[in-house]
């Protein structure tokens, strides 16, 4: 992370809302009036297949949405994680699904935020909040963007073609960020 450019991948299988954590970074990056640019890759299976999202978040123009070394890292599964750690920055961030990521880090130079992303998911009810978990987690943790922002994100995206899908994801968002913030104390 620079002082004025913050690069972020969210990394999964394809079917895990990677493109749509990606999605609502971004629309809360616009809220703020902050500089973001982001870009989404696949696997070539798709659904079950890898897939990441990249966004970048500045208070200047920003080249282009390329990141070859995110500083942060929302990591859903192992392969995820296999492929992407050593591509972190030295005292980045990665913000691990512990519920499918079966190893710890190796690297020593990285924060590590863990949450059991698909097991919180679970209980609430829907296995594919997981990657808004993640969210909450990764915000709690950096204080890179206001909840109110992320929460405003998701009624964006989801109030005009799946607003039952509103109230779950802010919950999700809102215990993610609740159980990062238990583990800071």
């Amino acid at each position: 992370m620079t002082d004025h450019e913050t690069k972020i991948i969210i990394a999964g299988f394809g079917g895990q809302g990677v493109v749509v954590a990606g999605n609502i970074i971004a629309r809360a990056c616009v809220i703020e009036g902050k500089n973001v640019t982001g870009m989404v890759s696949y696997g070539a299976e798709m659904r079950g297949g890898t897939a990441n999202a990249t966004v970048v978040i500045s208070d200047r123009e920003i080249a282009g949405p390329f990141v070859e070394r995110p500083d942060i890292a929302i990591i859903m599964n192992q392969p995820s994680l296999d492929k992407f750690e050593d591509m972190i920055v030295s005292r980045g961030l990665a913000v691990l699904n512990t519920s499918l990521v079966d190893r710890n880090v190796q690297r020593r130079d990285l924060d590590v935020a863990e949450i059991e992303a698909s097991r919180i998911a679970h209980r609430l009810g829907n296995v594919r909040v997981a990657n808004i978990v993640a969210i909450g987690a990764f915000a709690a943790r950096t204080n890179l963007l206001e909840m109110s922002s992320l929460a405003r994100g998701i009624e964006d995206l989801f109030k005009s073609k799946k607003a039952a899908l509103v109230d779950i994801n802010k919950e999700a968002l809102r215990q993610g960020a609740q159980m990062m913030a238990r583990f800071k104390e």
